[in-house]
């Protein structure tokens, strides 16, 4: 069977940073972003997503009070990138659905009277459960597009919308789909999750300036920033979009999946899965590592994972050094939405030929890869996009703009 090439012709985001790229652009440039501390936990600092209003992109729902903050934001973004394909009521009735999604961690607010250790469930909504249901957002999509192809909600931490991507990619190249909307929402700014990852240590904690909490490939990083958002892209055929003149933003030209098995939390020392995920989508891409212009990194700031990041491109790229970026240095960790929004502010510098600097990184923590201190203005081509998760999960996508 031929493999056919598959293209991105719409894409949506809600996140700190804005929801279209001009808008992303103009706050990369003036360097703004909206860092602050929490108000759950004031050793902590936060990227909220400022004025969101899930109305505002479905209009009447009756279903939203079954949404937790990151499935809304799924459901927003998705329903906008929908709206902008313009695809017909048949074409979506056979389009593919594909998202990743994070638990709901906001324990206290959805189970507010507890006493005893005993629940007081009369208080609770009748379908309670459904703000816990990883596929509560993929329901309320279909329900609002009228999307009935195949669907799959996937879980893998803050691989997860990467890897939905991904799975999009390989089952419309495959010949299963010829449409497929794919991508992720994740809200991480909730008592429960900031307190979960406080005792994680995993979470930057210290009465720095917000705006000088995150710090990706910095020697003095301490931790993550927790963020939120979401992003979602409509992924066709490259020949069922030329027969409907669609506009065609970049084609996705190679995935890659791998798990460590190494431990729950940090991730292989010697990178040796999250390179072997790069290598499978180089391999499908059918290029090699000279041809990569941009690397947007996992870049989260902590330690461990920062450390492997830096010297596993040290050692794959050598003497190439491409250029590499760290987008949750302007927006902080999305969780299991990071690699959808980071693809999405990833392309609109690439439309828009500024690549951003890395924010916070004075002293770099490998100085042998070209990790931006400045930012750039510079047309790229081909990107790739790195996400490595809890568990050990690894993803890589490559991308390639097509003008």
């Amino acid at each position: 069977m031929t493999s056919k090439r598959v293209v991105i012709t719409a894409s949506a985001s809600i996140s700190p940073l804005g929801t279209n790229n001009n808008e992303i652009i103009q706050f990369l440039k003036s360097k703004k972003t909206s860092f602050e501390k929490s108000t759950i936990d004031p050793d902590c600092t936060v990227c909220p997503v400022k004025d969101f209003n899930l109305t505002n992109y479905t209009g009447k729902f009756k279903n939203k009070r079954y949404l937790n903050r990151g499935a809304a934001l799924s459901v927003a973004a998705a329903i906008e990138a929908i709206n902008k394909a313009k695809l017909s009521k048949k074409e979506l009735e056979k389009s593919g659905l594909f998202i990743g999604a994070g638990p709901n961690l906001d324990i206290e607010n959805e189970f507010c009277d507890i006493t005893d250790k005993k629940v007081n469930w009369n208080k609770l909504q009748a379908l309670w459960l459904l703000k816990f249901l990883p596929n509560t957002a993929a329901s309320a999509i279909s329900q609002i597009a009228g999307i009935h192809g195949e669907c799959s909600t996937i879980g893998t931490a803050c691989a997860a919308s990467l890897q939905s991507i991904g799975n999009a990619f390989r089952s419309i190249k495959n010949g299963n789909l010829d449409i497929a909307i794919a991508g992720g929402g994740d809200s991480r700014l909730s008592k429960g999750a900031i307190m979960a990852y406080k005792k994680a240590q995993s979470i930057y904690t210290g009465d720095a300036s917000p705006h000088k909490a995150c710090r990706p490939f910095d020697q003095n990083r301490k931790g993550f920033v927790s963020g939120e958002g979401a992003a979602f892209f409509v992924l066709e055929t490259f020949e069922h979009a030329k027969k409907r003149n669609a506009n065609i933003l970049a084609e996705i030209i190679g995935y890659g999946a791998t798990i460590d098995g190494y431990t729950m939390t940090a991730p292989q020392k010697d990178g040796k899965y999250a390179q072997k995920a790069i290598f499978q989508a180089l391999k499908e891409a059918n290029t090699k590592l000279y041809n990569i212009d941009l690397i947007s990194a996992h870049g989260t700031g902590t330690i461990l994972n920062d450390k492997m990041e830096a010297e596993m491109i040290d050692r794959l790229f050598g003497e190439l050094k491409p250029m590499i970026i760290a987008i949750k240095s302007w927006i902080g960790h999305l969780s299991a939405a990071c690699g959808a929004v980071e693809l999405f502010i990833s392309l609109a510098c690439m439309e828009y030929a500024y690549i951003p600097e890395i924010r916070n990184l004075k002293k770099p923590c490998n100085t042998s890869i070209n990790l931006l201190k400045k930012s750039v203005s510079k047309k790229v081509k081909t990107l790739l996009i790195e996400n490595f998760g809890f568990g050990g999960q690894n993803c890589a996508l490559i991308v390639r703009l097509t003008g």
